[in-house]
């Protein structure tokens, strides 16, 4: 790894954060925030600004880009980002411990939405507009991550829908990612817009409206309401945030298509036909299971099962109930969308609806090779035959993820009260979905868990977010070695 290319490009990431707080200090002062409130924006984004700066004039120079610059580029400008979007909660003193600002701060760019924050009724809404911009602007980061770095790097499966998306080639990190960047930036300004309007015809003023299209886009989950969504208590709000969620929640390269002409490349694409297969299947066995126990309407049974559900599977983490205390199939159905998440190239989080597909179908052909051993079969997506070095890596993904997660957990039984915390405190930070079950679930916060804990969890929400991979290749000893 080479210090001055990397710090030179986590420079122009720490501009961006700037910008963005800068804009968040015209929102406090529109709304008339607390002096402190105001001044913490301003004042954060002067000292991102000046880093960034400075970080940048020194270390101008012609730019080479290896794999290890990739990777190290990736990890710690996101390590970067939650630390100077950790300034604003730490000088406005809404969060006063730095490892708490920083859990808040991860959250949102990570677009977990675990949150340490109460009565945010009370919080003022320059820093409540910053908390959600986190999450929009880690959105598009993570789509131009899955998509046009990503692939070009070889980790995490990526390889899959290579050939169905926008994007640079395996072997070059050229200017194509410019232009996928833009044609995503595009996309997805567009996607947001278009929930603003249709949130305000709905009656939300445009700071909430906007609030939850960051949170909705991005699928990360954070409201403007202690209360979330179930605020609102509208039919009409809840069925424009699922809709949204779900459109997030699919690989971006469809919607390009669709706008192209093509949207027949939503039913030709076997990922989104098992997406949304899951996603139906799920809403209704949950609407099943709580129509009669916690709901006596089928209406407040479907109404409630598929908000719950497409927010837990979708990995966006908004709430309209508290399905803490929804029948155990519920809850335990609840936790394996956790795991799910959304599609490749979505802003969603989880292990991904494409890895799951690949290991079933990984499944079947083990069995079948089994009944006739000297059968050679190839798993396909579609029409497409998959490298065995592919599989073999979503193998290894999967079985890495679930390591992590059981390691993680046991930790998290030390900070914890009981282990139905400890581990859903990790499902959802490691899935980057945000609430949990028991102490963390959907009416709860993380404030209680202390701060070794928001450490072990600030890690998952790092690892679950960059693709494990990415994050874990640089605590390989080789990476270092010139």
């Amino acid at each position: 790894m080479r210090p001055r290319p990397v710090l030179h490009l986590i420079s122009y990431v720490l501009s961006f954060i700037a910008i963005g707080e800068g804009v968040c200090w015209l929102v406090a002062w529109h709304a008339g925030d607390p002096a402190p409130a105001q001044w913490s924006l301003a004042l954060s984004g002067g000292i991102v600004l000046s880093i960034a700066f400075a970080m940048w004039a020194l270390t101008r120079g012609p730019i080479r880009l290896s794999k290890r610059d990739g990777f190290a580029i990736v990890t710690f400008g996101w390590i970067a980002a939650a630390v100077a979007g950790s300034f604003p909660y730490l000088l406005s003193g809404v969060i006063s411990h730095p490892v708490s600002a920083l859990f808040e701060s991860m959250s949102g760019f990570t677009t977990t939405g675990a949150s340490v924050l109460s009565g945010l009724e009370f919080v003022p809404r320059g820093i409540l507009f910053w908390r959600g911009m986190t999450q929009w602007l880690g959105g598009m980061g993570v789509l131009v991550l899955c998509i046009a770095i990503l692939p070009f790097l070889g980790v995490g499966g990526m390889q899959i829908y290579r050939a169905e998306i926008p994007g640079p080639s395996k072997d070059r990190l050229t200017p194509r990612i410019a232009s996928t960047a833009k044609l995503l930036w595009g996309l997805y300004v567009l996607l947001s817009v278009s929930q603003v309007a249709l949130l305000m015809f709905g009656g939300m003023d445009w700071y909430d409206a906007s609030c939850h299209t960051f949170a909705t886009m991005s699928t990360g989950g954070f409201s403007t309401r202690s209360a979330s969504i179930a605020a609102f208590d509208s039919a009409y709000i809840e069925i424009v945030i699922i809709v949204f969620m779900f459109l997030a929640g699919a690989n971006f390269a469809l919607h390009y298509r669709a706008l192209q002409g093509k949207p027949q490349a939503f039913v030709h694409d076997p990922e989104f036909r098992f997406y949304t297969v899951l996603w139906l299947g799920s809403c209704l066995l949950l609407s099943l299971n709580v129509w009669g126990e916690a709901y006596e309407g089928a209406g407040a049974a479907l109404r409630a099962g598929f908000f719950q559900g497409t927010s837990i599977m979708t990995t966006t983490g908004f709430v309209t109930q508290d399905f803490n205390v929804w029948p155990n199939a519920s809850r335990l159905l609840l936790v394996l969308l956790m795991f799910i998440g959304g599609c490749g190239g979505s802003t969603g989080g989880g292990i991904k609806v494409v890895r799951f597909l690949v290991i079933l179908k990984k499944i079947a052909r083990e069995l079948e090779r089994a009944m006739h051993p000297r059968t050679i079969i190839k798993i396909k997506l579609g029409r497409q035959s998959l490298e065995e070095n592919t599989v073999s890596n979503i193998s290894s993904f999967f079985i890495i993820f679930v390591a992590i997660f059981a390691v993680a957990s046991l930790a998290m039984t030390f900070y914890t009260p009981d282990m139905v915390t400890a581990a859903s405190s990790v499902a959802a930070t490691l899935g980057n979905i945000g609430p949990g079950l028991g102490a963390v679930g959907a009416t709860e916060t993380y404030a209680s868990i202390p701060t070794t804990g928001q450490v072990i969890l600030i890690a998952c929400m790092l690892l679950g977010r960059l693709e494990l991979y990415t994050v874990l290749i640089l605590l390989h000893r080789g990476f270092w070695k010139r």
